[in-house]
């Protein structure tokens, strides 16, 4: 009779379904027999390690990109100057591509801490911190203390996180609201759920629900709202709870999502309406809502300056960017679908488990398949797939025999592998790679791919085999990491040292993404004019002017390191072609002509940042030219010695 009791107790606990007796006895030596409290400390000061580690020591180098990285970083600069926080400026114009809440966030932090980089940085390394807490919280509402663990040093040592926080984009905040959202959904059912709930209490977390919309709003548009309210709807559809929705407080929820989201929208269109006139500056509401909106939307956004990524490899990008955790997220979807297809009522709450982040990272993934996209556009989808991935991890701790043989299938058919070929990969480029001249400038170790310049990624296939002779250290590292990491986790796994194999791959991971660092490091000068800038900052005289050879991407972050405008050289087009057309707009376009007017009239000192070889002997018919200074492809010439 009592073993009856005791049967019925396991196989009612979701978490311990398809338990045989074998494994059974191998739970009851469970590592969770430790306190609770031991775990969450253990967890927290792990985490807090990887991200300090990982994010913080990161913001400190290597200087800004240019593109989107110090476009948005120079905007928050400029709004601190200018004490505008309403319309986002860039080089002195108009630049309506993003919501504000990404630049009030850096210009905060410039405020409290200087115009440094790494001080634009730190708003974005303090979030992704409370993105991996908040995967936490959720994963272990869903599976219990150690998968919101697993789940957490899934999302924190994968390489997609850390790749795209390496520059200043809102794709990882998106993720961080799309967390908190699930989160406080299935906080507020509970409490409805509940014999006796406290209104205010339900009321609160409606509340929340709609303050984190109206921050996913002001970080990146209209999919703030899309993203939640889709989860939301389509899982109360899918739990036949539908119903519940007027229990929700949705009338103050709305109220408290106006109040937040709706003042910087209705500032930004009253102070920046249309141009009378003129065809093109039709207003911030047509670029902002209409252009960079609906016809981004249908691939039709003018000016039509990024790449679209092929829906298969966006797809598959999607999986490789929680690598190399990837190597389980067959299997944890597989055992997801196969929980949704269960029909047993006792199954219940397990299926409504497995929904939640099967919805999340759908929803997420087949906006993008039916939009414009890049490469990066899938992070928000990320902690719903490393939920997965901490779930099924969590399962085997448990002693569930069916989730041991699939991670361990999954370990030996695709994470050793993987780790054994990167490994060989990564240590043939180690050996062979013949090392650099002295001195010499990776540009002249690259070959030039234009036409991929529009992805943000397009820089890496310019990499040669002699270009590999500057990554050897990075490469020989990565080459040991994944050689240990992938068989030892694998060992302890044989050995059923389910936390120890998985610290084993963590441990791994941050290694070889401390080696994408110095990978990036080493490849700044391709990437980034900081170089260049200092040394423009050394000579440069009140009067002076700075330029560049082309449109404002080829060295924007001279805007932020110099403090000073920059004239474009015929670069009148993609990110400041709109504003362009504002009447206060500064006089800093130059056509080829007028560059050569500059140049032979003395009247200032000029620094012409280009990467055309041709230019120099081309400006020496209008005045002298003298080189102050080169890096990654790119020379600072200037009239003057």
């Amino acid at each position: 009779m009592q073993a009856g009791v005791k049967e019925a107790a396991l196989t009612a606990d979701p978490r311990k379904e398809y338990l045989s007796a074998e494994v059974r006895a191998e739970h009851t030596h469970s590592p969770h027999s430790a306190p609770a409290w031991f775990w969450r400390v253990l967890s927290f000061f792990i985490l807090f390690a990887s991200w300090l580690v990982l994010q913080f020591f990161g913001i400190f180098s290597p200087g800004l990109l240019d593109d989107v990285d110090s476009v948005y970083i120079e905007s928050a600069r400029e709004m601190l100057v200018r004490h505008n926080f309403v319309t986002p400026y860039v080089d002195g114009i108009r630049f309506f591509d993003k919501p504000p809440l990404m630049y009030w966030l850096a210009a905060t932090s410039m405020r409290l801490f200087g115009i440094h980089d790494w001080a634009a940085r730190l708003p974005l390394a303090l979030l992704s911190l409370a993105l991996f807490l908040a995967v936490y919280l959720l994963g272990s509402r869903l599976f219990g203390e150690r998968g919101g663990f697993y789940s957490a040093l899934v999302t924190a040592t994968s390489i997609g996180p850390y790749l795209f926080t390496r520059f200043f984009i809102p794709d990882v905040l998106l993720a961080l609201w799309m967390t908190l959202a699930a989160h406080l959904l299935l906080k507020a059912l509970s409490l409805l759920n509940e014999p006796i709930v406290g209104h205010s209490r339900l009321r609160v977390t409606c509340w929340a629900f709609a303050t984190v919309m109206a921050l996913n709003v002001l970080t990146k548009g209209l999919i703030g709202l899309i993203f939640p309210l889709g989860l939301a709807a389509l899982y109360l559809a899918a739990t036949r709870q539908l119903r519940l929705i007027r229990c929700l407080c949705p009338l103050s929820s709305s109220a408290v999502f106006l109040v937040l989201a709706a003042p910087w929208h209705l500032l930004v269109a009253f102070h920046n309406p249309a141009v009378p006139g003129s065809s093109i500056a039709r207003g911030w509401f047509w670029f902002y809502v209409v252009n960079e909106h609906f016809m981004r939307f249908f691939g039709k956004r003018v000016p039509h300056d990024y790449g679209q990524v092929p829906v298969v490899l966006f797809l598959a990008l999607a999986a490789l960017w929680l690598a190399p955790w990837a190597s389980f997220l067959p299997a944890a979807l597989s055992r997801s679908l196969r929980t949704l297809s269960s029909g047993s009522p006792a199954q219940r709450e397990v299926r409504h488990t497995a929904l939640i982040p099967l919805l999340w990272a759908g929803i997420v993934l087949s906006f993008f398949c039916l939009s414009s996209r890049q490469e990066y556009y899938s992070l928000p989808a990320l902690p719903a797939l490393a939920l997965l991935i901490g779930g099924l991890l969590a399962r085997v701790d448990d002693g569930n025999l069916i989730a041991r043989r699939r991670v361990l299938t999954a370990s030996r058919w695709f994470l050793l592998p993987m780790s054994l070929l990167i490994s060989g990969v990564t240590g043939y480029f180690a050996i062979t790679a013949s090392a650099p001249p002295t001195g010499a400038d990776i540009a002249s170790l690259l070959c030039s791919n234009p036409e991929m310049y529009t992805l943000s990624l397009g820089h890496i296939f310019d990499l040669t085999g002699r270009a590999m002779g500057l990554f050897r250290e990075p490469l020989a590292a990565v080459c040991i990491a994944m050689l240990i990491g992938g068989p030892l986790s694998h060992f302890l796994r044989v050995r059923r040292w389910h936390l120890s194999a998985n610290l084993a791959l963590a441990a791994a991971s941050i290694v070889v993404l401390l080696c994408v660092h110095e990978g990036l490091t080493r490849f700044y000068p391709i990437l980034g004019s900081k170089p260049l800038a200092l040394a423009i900052n050394n000579v440069y005289q009140p009067g002076d002017r700075v330029l560049i050879d082309g449109e404002y991407t080829r060295g924007s972050s001279l805007n932020f390191y110099t403090q000073h405008p920059v004239a474009l050289v015929d670069g009148r087009i993609n990110g400041t072609w709109y504003g362009s057309y504002w009447p206060d707009t500064p006089r800093i376009f130059e056509t080829n002509n007028s560059l050569h007017k500059l140049w032979s009239s003395g009247y200032h000192r000029l620094f012409l940042i280009t990467s055309d070889p041709a230019r120099a002997n081309d400006l020496s018919h209008y005045g002298p030219v003298y080189r102050l200074a080169s890096a990654g492809g790119k020379t600072v010439l200037t009239d003057r010695p």
